[in-house]
């Protein structure tokens, strides 16, 4: 089982190396990131946006830029829609953002004429390397949805099943996140974490996957915590994914372990055709690198 992010580089380097378009190049922790992976034979970009804005950057950077496909595009709606028609149209595998607003590039994905829409959920995976942690933890979703209904819950499950047989995992341990284990039709989280391990039973995922919910924070990683209160399930203390019930729980649990626990992260966007790699401005051209990483290996399954 993999267990540090520079594993997924490791791995990404044994596929076919995968067509990237990046939507508004112009960035340079985006185009240090992109150098890196092509440099590492991951990707092959298509560097679309401002050209010459991207071309001085990269003189600042002291990298080349030459072998790669160029598009210059000065719009950002229209740098959105020419990555995402490349992708639809075959040339190329999987989508990063660059210097452009969130909603602008989903916007494209999403539409009906020639976007990647299925008929799933677009949803936000975090993989997370903390250091107090026998493995990755994987967190979803704390960037995309607000307040998931049931439904929308098991499309986010589906995606994040996804992500883990990308990786390798033949077992996935999903953790429902609620404040307590009991179930409260008071509190909705609840009610759904109990639903979603209930519909893992009767087998609505597939082999493999088991979920346990509702399950408080402590006891989802926590081996001990789990022992003092007399927890026992095959997730508890050894859960691959939290899946949270909002998005303000998914933001606060992501933002605390890179804060506070000094974790390393990689971020996807997933249920579109493809992944798209999209990560915070914030993040480091490392993080960006190891998304792309990571999106080069969900696209091997497409």
């Amino acid at each position: 089982m993999l267990k540090y992010l520079t594993d997924l580089i490791e791995k990404a380097k044994g596929q076919a190396k995968k067509r990237l378009a990046v939507a508004a190049c112009q960035d340079e922790e985006v185009l240090k990131a992109v150098h890196e992976a092509a440099l590492s034979g991951i990707v092959e970009p298509i560097l679309i946006g401002d050209i010459e804005k991207t071309q001085v950057i990269a003189k600042e950077l002291g990298i080349s830029i030459e072998a790669y496909e160029k598009i210059d595009v000065k719009n950002l709606a229209d740098a959105a829609k020419t990555a995402v028609k490349h992708v639809s149209s075959g040339k190329a595998d999987f989508i990063m953002k660059g210097l452009i607003d969130t909603s602008i590039l989903l916007k494209e994905v999403l539409n009906k004429e020639y976007g990647l829409r299925t008929d799933s959920l677009l949803s936000h995976v975090m993989i997370y390397e903390v250091p107090t942690y026998h493995k990755f933890v994987l967190l979803t979703d704390g960037g995309m949805n607000l307040e998931p209904n049931l439904e929308e819950k098991v499309k986010i499950a589906k995606n994040v099943v996804r992500v883990c047989k990308a990786l390798g995992y033949d077992m996935i341990k999903i953790a429902a996140i609620a404040a307590k284990e009991k179930v409260n039709p008071k509190m909705i989280a609840t009610v759904h974490a109990d639903e979603l391990k209930k519909m893992c039973n009767d087998g609505l995922f597939e082999a493999g996957v088991v979920i346990d919910g509702p399950l408080a924070l402590d006891l989802a990683v926590s081996k001990e915590a789990a022992k003092i209160k007399g927890y026992d399930s095959q997730v508890a203390g050894d859960a691959d994914v939290l899946l949270v019930p909002n998005i303000e729980t998914g933001n606060g649990i992501g933002k605390s372990l890179t804060y506070f626990a000094n974790s390393q992260s990689a971020g996807i966007i997933m249920g579109a055709k493809v992944p798209i790699v999209l990560v915070s401005r914030a993040d480091s051209h490392e993080a960006k690198l190891y998304s792309i990483a990571l999106g080069s290996m969900i696209s091997e399954l497409n």
